[in-house]
C-alpha cells in the first residue's frame, strides 16, 4: 500500500501505470475529462499527445489485447454545464473499438456515482477522492497562481488538496470486482478478471506498508433488487466510538447528523479523545455553498456546545497569500491506528444515497507510519517541516494546540456563523443532502431525525456538565 498526497503524485503514478497496462484499464469516476494532462509541464507533453484521452487511444492502438473501459456518472445538465459539458463531450473522443466509455445514470433519482477507482490489470488499483479532470492537479506547495493549474480555457484553478491510496494484490482484485459489478449493471456485459502477466506498480513509488490487510468499504443506495450498503457509515460510527486519543477527520463536507452525534458524544466524555477537523473554508460551487456550508456551520455549533472539555478544533487551510485551499480529500485517522482514504464525504449522501468506496488499514497499536503521515498532512498545510510539527505536538500533547502554536496564518478556524433565514431553512431540512431513497424527496424526515439527535445531544451535554462539576469539585 502507498499513499499519494496531492494529484501531482497521483497523476504521475497513473501516467507510469497506464504505460505498463497489458490487459485492462478500468476506471470508475464521478467526472472525467480526456483533455487532462497527467504531467502539466513535461516538455514532451506540450502537444495533444500529452492529454490522457490521447494517451488511452494510443495505448489501445498499440496494444490490441488491451481493453480500456471507463464508467463515469451521467451527471445532470446543471452539473455538466459547470464541468464544460464533460464527461458528456468525452464520448466523442472514443469509439467502441478503441476506448469503451459509458455514462451510467444514478441508481436512485437525485443520487450520483461518486466512486473514484482506477484498476490496472487487476494487479494495481487506486482509490480515493481524486478525479481525472482538468481542474484537479495541484502540488503539495499549493502555490498561488500556479500556471500548472491552468485549464485549456486559460483559467488558473483554485489550489486543491487530495489524497489517494494505491494497492496491489487481493485488494486490487477486489476493486476490480467492484468495477465488474458496476459495469454489468450499467451495460449488461459480464466481464472476467484478467490479471496481467507483469507487475504494473510504478517504479518511482515506494510502498508505505507491505503485507497490509486492506478493508474495502462501500456505500450503495437501495434499489428494487438490492438492499442499501452503508459500510462507510458503519465504520465511521464504530471507529469514532472506539477512539481513545485522537479523531482526525480531513474531509470536503461535515454535515451528517449521525456523525455529529457520535462526535458530540465523545466530546462530552471527561476522558474522551481529541477531535480535529480540517475542511474547505468556503465551498467552490454555488450549490455546495447553499446546501453544505450552512449545514456544516450548524453541525459545528452543535459540536462546540458539546465540547465542554475543550478538545475540539476545526481548521481551514490557506495558501501563503491567504487564498482558500479546496480540501477535497476524505481521510480519517483514529488513534494513529486506523487509516482510511476514499471518496466518502461526511454528509448524508455519501453515507447512504450515492455510490462510494473507501479503503482502510488498521494496526493493533499506534503505528509510526500512520502518525508520521498524519503529521505530514498537517505540517504541509502549515508550511513547516513534518518533524517540526511532530516535536511541537509531542511537547503540547495536543494536535490542535500544536497547530495553533505553529500557525502563522496558513490555517484559520472554521466558523459557525449563523446564516440568514434561507441558509437556516436549507440547514434545518438538509436540502440537497438526502440520507437514502426513503427521504430523497421527503426532507421533513431528515428534519425530524436531526431534531431527535439534537435533543439527545443536548440531554447528554446536560449530564456531562453535572459530571464535570463534580469532577472539578473533587479536585
Amino acid at each position: 500500500m502507498a499513499l499519494l498526497v496531492e494529484n501531482a503524485s497521483y497523476f504521475a503514478a497513473v501516467k507510469e501505470a497506464l504505460e505498463k497496462a497489458e490487459r485492462t484499464i478500468s476506471l470508475l469516476g464521478w467526472q472525467f475529462d480526456p483533455r487532462t494532462r497527467l504531467d502539466p509541464l513535461s516538455e514532451d507533453e506540450t502537444g495533444p499527445e500529452g492529454e490522457v484521452g490521447h494517451v488511452l487511444r494510443r495505448l489501445v492502438r498499440d496494444r490490441p489485447e488491451l481493453n480500456v473501459r471507463l464508467l463515469i456518472w451521467k451527471s445532470p445538465l446543471p452539473i455538466a454545464i459547470s464541468q464544460g459539458l464533460y464527461p458528456h463531450k468525452a464520448m466523442q473522443w472514443f469509439r467502441r473499438r478503441t476506448v469503451d466509455m459509458h455514462l451510467e445514470p444514478p441508481w436512485a433519482i437525485g443520487s450520483c456515482h461518486h466512486q473514484k477507482v482506477l484498476v490496472i490489470d487487476d494487479r494495481l488499483a487506486f482509490c480515493g477522492g481524486g478525479d481525472i479532470s482538468i481542474d484537479r492537479w495541484d502540488s503539495a506547495e499549493h502555490l498561488d497562481d500556479d500556471v500548472r493549474r491552468c485549464t485549456p480555457s486559460g483559467i488558473i484553478c483554485q489550489p486543491r488538496h487530495e489524497v489517494m491510496m494505491m494497492v496491489d494484490g487481493p485488494a486490487a482484485m477486489a476493486l476490480g470486482d467492484l468495477f465488474r459489478d458496476r459495469w454489468r449493471r450499467a451495460t449488461g456485459e459480464r466481464l472476467k478478471a484478467e490479471a496481467g502477466p507483469a507487475d504494473p506498480w510504478p517504479r518511482n513509488v515506494r510502498a508505505d506498508m507491505t503485507d497490509a490487510e486492506v478493508g474495502v468499504c462501500r456505500t450503495q443506495p437501495a434499489t428494487r433488487r438490492r438492499a442499501a450498503v452503508r459500510e462507510n457509515e458503519a465504520l465511521h460510527l464504530e471507529s469514532i466510538g472506539r477512539a481513545r486519543q485522537l479523531i482526525y477527520l480531513e474531509n470536503q463536507y461535515f454535515t451528517s447528523p449521525l456523525i455529529a452525534a457520535a462526535l458530540a458524544q465523545r466530546l462530552e466524555e471527561p476522558d474522551g479523545p481529541e477531535v480535529v477537523l480540517v475542511s474547505t473554508g468556503k465551498s467552490p460551487s454555488w450549490f455546495d455553498q447553499a446546501t453544505m456550508d450552512g449545514a456544516r456551520a450548524a453541525l459545528l455549533r452543535t459540536l462546540r456546545k458539546a465540547d465542554v472539555f475543550g478538545r475540539l478544533s476545526a481548521w481551514r487551510p490557506r495558501t501563503a497569500r491567504g487564498q482558500n485551499i479546496i480540501v477535497h480529500s476524505k481521510v480519517s485517522i483514529i488513534d494513529d491506528r486506523l487509516l482510511r482514504v476514499g471518496s466518502t464525504n461526511l454528509n448524508n449522501r455519501s453515507c447512504g444515497f450515492d455510490t462510494e468506496c473507501d479503503l482502510a488499514v488498521e494496526r493493533e497499536a499506534a503505528d509510526d507510519f500512520i502518525r508520521a503521515f498524519r503529521q505530514n498532512l498537517i505540517a504541509h498545510f502549515l508550511g513547516v517541516e513534518a518533524n517540526t510539527f511532530a516535536n511541537v505536538e509531542a511537547v503540547s500533547r495536543s494536535v490542535g494546540q500544536a497547530i495553533a502554536d505553529l500557525n502563522t496564518g496558513r490555517m484559520a478556524r472554521l466558523t459557525d456563523d449563523e446564516p440568514g433565514w434561507w441558509g437556516r431553512f436549507i440547514a434545518e431540512y438538509q436540502l440537497g443532502d438526502p440520507a437514502g431513497r426513503s427521504d430523497a424527496w421527503r426532507p421533513w424526515r431528515r428534519r425530524r431525525l436531526s431534531a431527535l439527535l439534537e435533543q439527545e445531544v443536548q440531554a447528554a451535554i446536560a449530564d456531562s456538565a453535572s459530571t464535570s462539576k463534580s469532577i472539578t469539585s473533587g479536585r
